[in-house]
């Protein structure tokens, strides 16, 4: 398919979350508020993670993989969306709508990948303690890690280039924030049911075929933790619980979307909202205030930069 004989748009405005001066500007407030929480907060957490030798494993590593995708997840789109709060220029061009899918899908599917690797992490950890350091080795850590970045360049090179091929010649307003497959399809000079239909099952079954198999999991180890009260396994369901809520608001939003591509442009709004800004702040609020070895590496770290500004000699007196 010739693509430059058919796409004659070469920008597209982004309408935003809405029309309201006064809305934009609280817009504006709390989404800047919320990026600047969502990249200390994840900033924090990789290096607590790094600088305490005691968090050095599986578990941690995974973790601290997942504050970097949440970082990169919520810095795709949200920065020039506050900055166009300020300036009112909502356009962006065609190839900047291309760079915002390959990223938004490269984050997402390494994230998906990701939460399944942290599940099977907890799943041996708790089902087959025995056995856990041989599983679980440094090695396969590394490999699942490296595994879930490979599935998010694949899939997302499969959207994008699913997008290349699409004809535009119409409208160019995108009644959201940032682009996606599902409101930027509906642009395109051809049958949209057919790329419905391609949607559902790229993005939308395999969200929801993972989240089943991730709840699944997440059942067994709790029947298990149940069976087995002691102290470590109220830490353990802890730690479940936690991950649990990361997995049901990442996955929640994503289904709806992918599921039903051709939704209300308001529900799929709000919903975008939730993946792309409050879902990377949730990250370090769960594994900071419900994990005690996070906040005490944390306290660690804080006392240690405490001690250190206190014996650094001054040399402007």
């Amino acid at each position: 398919m010739d693509v430059t004989n058919k796409s004659t748009v070469s920008e597209f405005v982004l309408l935003g979350l809405s029309d309201s001066w006064e809305l934009q500007m609280f817009f504006f407030m709390v989404f800047s508020l919320f990026y600047v929480a969502a990249m200390v907060g994840n900033s924090l957490i990789v290096i607590t993670v790094i600088t305490d030798s005691h968090l050095h494993s599986p578990m941690y590593v995974l973790l601290t993989n997942l504050s970097i995708i949440d970082m990169s997840l919520a810095s795709f789109a949200t920065p020039k969306m506050i900055t166009d709060h300020l300036t009112g220029n909502k356009t962006i061009s065609f190839d900047g709508c291309i760079t915002q899918i390959f990223f938004l899908h490269l984050f997402t599917g390494t994230e998906i990948i990701l939460l399944m690797a942290m599940s099977f992490d907890r799943y041996i950890a708790i089902c087959k303690p025995l056995r856990y350091a041989s599983i679980v080795s440094p090695q396969v850590c590394v490999a699942l890690v490296v595994a879930s970045w490979v599935v998010g360049v694949m899939h997302s090179m499969s959207q994008v280039i699913f997008a290349l091929t699409l004809p535009f010649c119409g409208p160019n307003d995108i009644d959201s924030f940032f682009c996606d497959l599902p409101i930027v399809f509906q642009l395109s000079c051809v049958d949209t049911y057919v790329l419905g239909l391609f949607m559902i099952s790229t993005s939308g079954i395999i969200a929801l075929s993972c989240f089943i198999l991730l709840f699944n999991s997440y059942v067994i180890v709790l029947v298990t933790i149940k069976n087995h009260s002691s102290r470590g396994s109220s830490k353990a369901l802890s730690t479940c619980t936690a991950h649990f809520i990361v997995v049901f608001m990442f996955f929640g939003p994503c289904i709806f979307i992918y599921m039903w591509p051709l939704s209300s442009f308001l529900v799929d709004k709000i919903l975008s909202v939730f993946y792309t800004i409050f879902t990377p702040i949730l990250n370090p609020v769960i594994y900071t205030l419900r994990n005690q070895e996070v906040k005490t590496a944390m306290r660690k770290l804080k006392n240690r930069l405490l001690h250190s500004n206190k014996t650094t000699p001054s040399y402007y007196f």
